[in-house]
């Protein structure tokens, strides 16, 4: 029997109405949260919960996906009072864990018979406490869940008992009891692609990690080891992908993309083989990348390369077992520069053994190393992880995350008062997405002469040519990359337009925007260019001789559309009709929420121990 099934991603707590206070409810914001606080990627919908909905879907149940990561609470449980599910499934993270427990209340309250499990990084390792804590809940689901969850509707759907599922901790009276292990799905091929059944941008081709960071939780999520689709399967997913995302670029989120360097080659060489053209990044180590493997990757269309750094002390990345070396690191980074592959470094402060020599020691690696860009995050004590389980035998109790009220334990493993005041000062001043190094002019020439006539390497040199006064050259350069297939056209026809507009040319330079919009409407830049056009002519800049500013960036970045459910836009017209459509869900317009590049990280900064509970 077909279920009606809601799959939820909560928001973190009750949030207030849009312009309203919140912070005495004692369910609101934490004490002294600010605007920022929470990372950005907080508010895109969990890949878990797409692969879900994508194997309930493919099993015949009528699915409705809602993120309601940034919606006030009157509204939230609007949505759980009147969607009228038989089963509703839970993401929780450690942000939104208050948020989690929140709607399964509410659900239990509107819906006493519905049942409610709940997933994810946070419950998996308290799975529990959950249960013990929050009365609503009927199960969590640890791990890897697709084949678990589904296990769970086939026996609502046939009236069976919930208890002793693999893979579940469930209720037994008054007693939480957890079920046998479940064992990780060696072949992913066989599970249903998110990419069938949503828009996304988002894509995972793998699952796991070889290695085992202390402050990293993937060995929790995703067992030990590493899981790929197979080359075949992935080049699927992309085809589907491209085929429903308005802007031709993906964000590949594996935890580590270049752990099997041979699916990756063989990954690469099938994308140009099948003339595929789209614009892509990609996180990974800096030991798992040579100049053969990052050069096919650009061919291929990887833009950017995100690499987990951390620190640029030898002696934090021993402490936090890493197991890389800073000559690795800025061997790496020379390599991926070579090939103009956009470099950022994931850097962290507040690891275990941090001083103030330390962090200063990276911040002149910085210096040395020179990646174009980077980001630094607090370090957040996770459940399950080394760092969690090492805190736990001497400073930390696990009730804190029921107790307290904070958005994430964000404290320094054993930094010292003094200590940790520098580092959050020192975060405070410099939170966000933080440029370093910009490639010149000749550096994209070199780069175009070590390609070949590459239709981005182009459109870079081009880039560059019109930064330094080069209008005839970037011209040449970027009309180039048009000629060869350019993945986004319409950034051709922006730089063309900032081209003409600097030669005095309004009519070609309105011509261009216009053809931009026709072929490439929704990119960041390009709405921002032509939103400023229209107000300068609107308050008669050409006579006035008012300026005109445009930007002429092409770097890999999105603008992702609010609509459901990878972002929190407002609810389809259909949203509580049953059964949903397998394909090209509705989406609504946008809505208050706009994840753009120029909102990256998170702005939290690091709290002292004081006032958490000792343990012993």
């Amino acid at each position: 029997m077909p279920l009606r099934v809601a799959l939820l991603y909560p928001p973190p707590w009750k949030l207030p109405p849009k312009g309203g206070e919140g912070a005495a409810d004692p369910d609101g914001p934490p004490p002294g949260y600010r605007p920022g606080d929470l990372d950005a990627d907080f508010y895109q919908m969990p890949y878990g919960l797409l692969s879900l909905g994508a194997q309930a879907m493919r099993a015949g149940h009528s699915v409705r996906l809602l993120n309601l990561s940034s919606y006030p609470w009157e509204e939230v449980d609007r949505v759980v009072r009147e969607l009228d599910a038989d089963v509703f499934g839970l993401s929780c993270w450690t942000a939104n864990r208050r948020g989690v427990a929140l709607v399964a209340a509410a659900i239990r309250a509107h819906h006493p018979e519905a049942r409610v499990v709940v997933g994810g990084p946070h419950a998996t390792p308290l799975a529990k406490e959950m249960l013990r804590h929050h009365e609503a809940i009927d199960l969590v689901c640890v791990g890897e869940s697709d084949v678990t969850f589904l296990e769970i509707l086939a026996r609502i759907a046939a009236g069976e008992a919930l208890s002793g599922i693999a893979g579940t901790w469930f209720r037994d009276g008054a007693a939480a009891r957890q079920g046998p292990a479940r064992k990780n799905i060696d072949d992913l091929d066989v599970l249903a692609s998110p990419q069938d059944f949503f828009e996304t941008h988002i894509l995972m081709t793998s699952r796991g990690c070889p290695w085992a960071c202390t402050f990293c939780g993937a060995e929790t999520s995703w067992g030990r080891g590493f899981r790929s689709n197979s080359v075949a399967y992935t080049l699927g997913a992309i085809e589907q992908a491209l085929s429903r995302v308005p802007v031709k670029m993906i964000q590949i989120k594996d935890d580590t993309f270049t752990t099997n360097k041979k699916r990756v080659l063989e990954l690469c060489r099938a994308i140009r083989a099948k003339g595929l053209r789209f614009l892509w990044s990609c996180d990974t180590r800096v030991d798992l990348l040579t100049e053969e493997l990052l050069r096919e990757m650009r061919l291929a269309g990887c833009q950017r390369l995100s690499l987990g750094v951390e620190s640029g002390s030898q002696r934090i990345l021993d402490a936090i077992d890493k197991k890389i070396t800073v000559a690795e690191i800025e061997a790496s980074t020379a390599l991926a520069r070579k090939v103009g592959i956009k470099v950022r470094y994931f850097m962290m402060l507040g690891n275990r053994g941090e001083t103030r020599e330390t962090f200063e020691e990276t911040l002149r690696f910085l210096e040395r190393a020179r990646p174009h860009e980077y980001i630094f995050s607090c370090l957040s004590i996770y459940p399950g992880t080394k760092d969690f389980h090492e805190a736990e035998k001497t400073w930390l109790d696990r009730e804190v995350f029921f107790r307290e009220a904070f958005q994430e334990l964000k404290t320094p493993f054993d930094a010292d008062e003094p200590t940790t005041a520098y580092l959050d000062a020192w975060f405070k001043e410099n939170a966000g997405l933080r440029p370093s190094y910009r490639d010149t002019a000749e550096d994209h020439a070199r780069i175009l002469a070590e390609l070949g006539d590459h239709h981005a390497a182009h459109m870079d040199l081009g880039a560059s040519l019109l930064a330094a006064g080069d209008l005839d050259g970037a011209e040449r350069h970027v009309r180039r990359a048009l000629e060869l297939g350019y993945p986004l056209p319409g950034l051709v026809h922006n730089h063309l337009a900032c081209i003409a507009r600097a030669r005095g040319d309004l009519d070609g330079m309105m011509d261009h925007f216009s053809t931009a919009a026709k072929v490439d409407p929704q990119h960041f830049v390009l709405i921002q260019n032509v939103n400023r056009a229209r107000a300068w002519f609107k308050a008669g800049g050409p006579g006035k001789g008012l300026p005109l500013e445009l930007e002429c960036r092409h770097d890999f970045q999105l603008l992702e559309r609010t609509s459901q459910p990878t972002l929190p836009g407002p609810l389809p017209a259909d949203w509580q009709t049953w059964p949903v459509p397998c394909h090209a869900p509705a989406a609504g317009p946008e809505g208050d929420f706009v994840k753009t590049p120029l909102v990256e990280g998170s702005r939290h900064g690091l709290r002292g121990k004081r006032g958490l509970p000792t343990v012993g």
